[in-house]
């Protein structure tokens, strides 16, 4: 499989070098040449299938002939090594849970598939490799455990100073070894621009190689189309129209939702659940898409003005807002709605959950209004322990501590202050180089 710059102004690439650069030269997202659905018989048989062998299906075409097969095989193997639940909250709804990783998010799978497939294209390299990442809560302690003690991989975590819970932040900031963190004094996206700066630099570009393992990388993005999969294994005999919830910053997650219709996943709706952070709920109203800075929520991996993924999305609907509007759905929560949704699910049927999935569930709740004789399922992104001031707050409980979040919760952070591109550049160039 070749990959093209949505910019359409570089050079098409395979899958190793897509990615190892991350980013195009011309700035543009990686996309798939070609997508070739899956046969039918994939689907009316995927009861019968492991989760190994979902994965294995699903995702070879996008990484042949770069990954041989016995490779990939190891790889996903090494990436799924925890469960994927869908658990029930009435008679409409159900939750995908995507928090039983080493990290407790969603997470884990793309940074773990990216992690162990950079490792297989750096074997027996002398030259390092410098994974540079942005994030706005969980991508940086998954990246982080996924990459830890990687041969010829250094990480360089960038994150918002105040902005992620006090777990997210002992995930990226505690592991040593080849994983550094950069607390920067602004918002996710002056990270991710600075991310997206340094890879544009000539005079870094020139002296070391970097990558990233935000979702903008193909190998962290597309392996989140197990997801959809696995959920569509537990759920395909209940024969009713599913729809799914997304809790949506960056779009990477729902996107590969996307790509799983594209292989022929008989889903027919997605819906993008926003907090105040609603530039897409908006462009769906106006067919005016205008990013713009970050608002700061209680979702806080949610807290994204302007969504790197979206791109390929309108890619994935070839550019046509009447056929996007017919597969998606975009609704916005406050803080306090979110909050209400949480004791909601907690009062009503028993269920925790963190901040994410209860707009994921605010999500499925506003579509079901119009859409009755659907089921809709919300992905629970990360553990609820991940943000504990809020959701104790809410359900006027304790939580017990998960042995994930005890492993680093008294550990002690150590963390880079940086407040400017100038400061990342210094710092890569004295202290990674």
């Amino acid at each position: 499989m070749n990959y093209f710059s949505l910019n359409k102004k570089a050079p098409n690439t395979t899958f190793k070098n897509a990615v190892i650069k991350g980013l195009a030269p011309d700035k543009g997202l990686y996309f798939p040449e070609k997508i070739e659905p899956l046969p039918k018989s994939f689907f009316d048989t995927i009861g019968a299938l492991s989760n190994t062998e979902i994965a294995y299906e699903t995702i070879k075409q996008f990484v042949s002939p770069d990954i041989p097969e016995s490779v990939l095989k190891t790889i996903i193997e090494d990436t799924l090594c925890f469960d994927f639940p869908v658990i029930p909250i009435n008679e409409t709804i159900s939750t995908l849970e995507l928090f039983h990783g080493p990290t407790m998010a969603f997470k884990d799978v793309g940074a773990r598939f990216m992690a162990r497939c950079l490792g297989y294209f750096n074997t027996g390299k002398t030259e390092q490799v410098t994974v540079l990442v942005a994030t706005s809560g969980d991508t940086g302690g998954a990246v982080a455990n996924g990459f830890l003690d990687v041969k010829g991989v250094n990480v360089v975590i960038l994150y918002p100073s105040g902005k992620v819970s006090d777990i997210q932040e002992k995930q990226l900031t505690t592991l040593g070894q080849n994983i550094t963190a950069l607390e920067v004094d602004g918002a996710f996206d002056d990270c991710q621009d600075m991310v997206k700066r340094a890879f544009l630099d000539e005079e870094l570009t020139s002296v070391m190689q970097l990558t990233s393992a935000n979702s903008i990388n193909v190998a962290r993005w597309l392996p989140q189309l197990f997801y959809f999969m696995f959920a569509y294994k537990s759920l395909h005999k209940t024969h009713r129209t599913i729809v799914f919830s997304i809790p949506s910053g960056n779009f990477g997650n729902i996107c590969a939702g996307m790509m799983a219709q594209q292989l022929g996943l008989p889903i027919k709706h997605f819906i993008a659940a926003n907090n105040a952070n609603n530039v897409v709920t908006e462009y769906l109203k106006t067919n005016s898409y205008n990013p713009k800075p970050s608002v700061q929520t209680i979702s806080n991996a949610m807290d994204v003005g302007n969504p790197s993924n979206f791109i390929r999305i309108q890619e994935i609907y070839n550019h046509n807002f009447d056929i996007l509007k017919n597969n998606l759905s975009s609704y916005s929560f406050t803080d306090n709605e979110t909050k209400m949704a949480i004791k909601e699910l907690y009062d009503t049927y028993n269920y925790i959950s963190d901040p994410h999935g209860a707009v994921g569930y605010l999500g499925c709740k506003a579509f079901l209004k119009s859409h009755p004789d659907t089921y809709c399922v919300f992905l629970e992104t990360a553990h609820p322990t991940k943000f504990l001031d809020v959701v104790e707050s809410v359900i006027s409980e304790t939580i017990d501590l998960p042995p994930q979040i005890k492993a680093v919760i008294d550990k002690e952070k150590v963390a880079t202050k940086i407040s400017n591109y100038g400061a990342l550049k210094d710092f890569l160039l004295t202290s990674v180089h």
